[in-house]
């Protein structure tokens, strides 16, 4: 099993975070998103990483490279973003002759039976049920269980059962045929090449897919969504992490605290991610994210995201902070 990763996006809506920040690489939940992925899918056995860069690649490629030395890698650059599928068939030669592939998305945490699904018979798409199906592609099942018709960002869906970034394909060089189909063509659906569309082409010329449903999906490209999904991943069982005391300070879990962090007569907690080397003093902060080498002073921070190397003193504020940023409230 090849598991291929898309991390070529720009993760516009969650600027000014991501514009030195790839939001992969962003905390949550005591690591980042992408560590996330990568932990699930070796959890399973899987070995064999293709990742799609692009925009802040080299800080990806770093990552990857640092923390997980001893995994196969290749690393392929979407010089273009035109969507999803154009990003598979940029990596066509690294997953060609693979017996299956596993794409997951590069900013999505999923749960699910990974196993049940890589062990699946047919190709396979990870869904979800959605009040709101248009903004997603949209499966529809037959009698027979199996998936008769993929649509994407319909205007008026006929299902709300929404594919949410993980998909097991069985016949890989019919998924590289029917995007380079539909990108010989120039068929597009909202001015891209949407891995959607070749899914339904691959189902018009025969393959089976069937569907798992996942027990939780985060979507992590809102700041509300972020600092809600860094919320939930600290209170599940899976969290759990001891620190040392810190002078005059109170830590009310769940919160993760970086490696050489120092806090002084500050409150931090609940549902707080702190990075490393973070210095903290005379300061309160409940649910919310800090990056790696900031420095918060005489601050009270709640449902804030602040990036790496920023540096925050005298204010009480919701905030979005991207990295080596200097705020003073002081004056």
């Amino acid at each position: 099993m090849k598991a291929i990763i898309p991390v070529a996006g720009a993760g516009i809506r969650l600027r000014p975070l991501t514009y030195t920040q790839p939001k992969p690489l962003i905390p949550v939940g005591g690591k980042s998103i992408l560590a996330f992925i990568i932990d699930e899918l070796v959890a399973v056995g899987v070995d064999d990483f293709v990742f799609i860069i692009g925009y802040l690649g080299d800080k990806i490629k770093n990552f990857v490279e640092d923390h997980y030395p001893n995994l196969k890698i290749e690393f392929v650059i979407q010089e273009e973003r035109l969507g999803l599928g154009h990003a598979i068939w940029t990596a066509r030669d690294a997953i060609k002759g693979a017996d299956e592939i596993l794409i997951a998305l590069g900013d999505t945490i999923f749960e699910l039976d990974l196993k049940e699904m890589m062990e699946m018979d047919t190709s396979c798409l990870g869904v979800q049920t959605v009040d709101d199906p248009r903004n997603f592609g949209v499966v529809e099942i037959g009698d027979n269980g199996l998936v008769t018709k993929v649509v994407e960002k319909p205007a008026i869906p006929k299902s709300n059962l929404a594919m949410v970034g993980l998909y097991k394909i069985k016949e890989v060089e019919e998924l590289i045929e029917a995007i380079d189909f539909n990108i010989s063509n120039d068929i597009r659906t909202v001015n891209e090449f949407q891995l959607t569309d070749g899914l339904m082409r691959m189902i018009n010329n025969g393959v089976k897919f069937s569907t798992i449903k996942l027990n939780k999906w985060f979507d992590c490209g809102k700041k509300d969504i972020l600092l809600e999904t860094n919320k939930i991943l600290l209170q599940s069982d899976k969290f759990k992490q001891t620190h040392p005391e810190f002078i005059n300070s109170i830590i009310i879990p769940p919160v993760s605290i970086g490696n050489d962090c120092k806090i002084e007569n500050s409150i931090v907690g609940p549902h707080v991610t702190i990075g490393d080397a973070v210095v903290i003093n005379a300061s309160i902060i409940k649910n919310s994210i800090i990056g790696d080498y900031s420095q918060i002073e005489e601050a009270v921070l709640k449902k804030s995201i602040i990036g790496n190397d920023a540096a925050i003193r005298g204010l009480s504020q919701s905030l979005n902070i991207g990295d080596n940023t200097e705020i003073d409230f002081s004056r």
